[in-house]
């Protein structure tokens, strides 16, 4: 299953592999490695959607995409505790925007800290797009730069 930005899923199924293509976006695959259940977020922006977290572009915006990817986890049997996250993306890829990936890249580092979050890896920056493929039931993450 393919994410593009703004979206998130999570999965129970050992046969589902998230995939998605990163330039400045951020994508944090977590997972709850005892309960074999995880998920993916895709979020273009830092910050939250001032219409709010209902509308159609609410997980553009990094709080809304982290914070209810967290919520499906838990719903879907995770224990808050428990989750691990890999996170990866941030890069400067465009010159006319080339600062929002560094602000995804420091809001990310600013939500795991004050959540408490266990970032377990990461790849965050540079220059180059990012291919990421994640297995939510094992928490197994491949990455290609392009």
């Amino acid at each position: 299953m393919t994410l593009i930005q703004g979206e998130l899923a999570v999965s129970d199924d050992s046969s589902v592999v998230f995939s998605t293509l990163l330039g400045s976006c951020i994508s944090v695959c977590m997972y709850d490695p005892y309960a074999g259940v995880g998920g993916m977020n895709h979020f273009l922006l830092p910050g939250e959607d001032c219409v709010g977290s209902s509308s159609s572009t609410a997980y553009l915006y990094g709080v809304n995409a982290m914070n209810h990817l967290i919520e499906r986890l838990i719903k879907a049997g995770c224990v808050r505790e428990r989750l691990e996250c890999k996170a990866f993306g941030g890069a400067s890829v465009l010159s006319v925007a080339s600062d929002i990936g560094q602000k995804n890249v420091d809001f990310l580092w600013d939500y795991v800290k004050r959540t408490h979050l266990h970032c377990v890896a990461y790849s965050l920056g540079g220059h180059k797009v990012r291919r990421i493929r994640f297995w939510p039931t094992t928490g197994k993450v491949l990455q290609h730069k392009c």
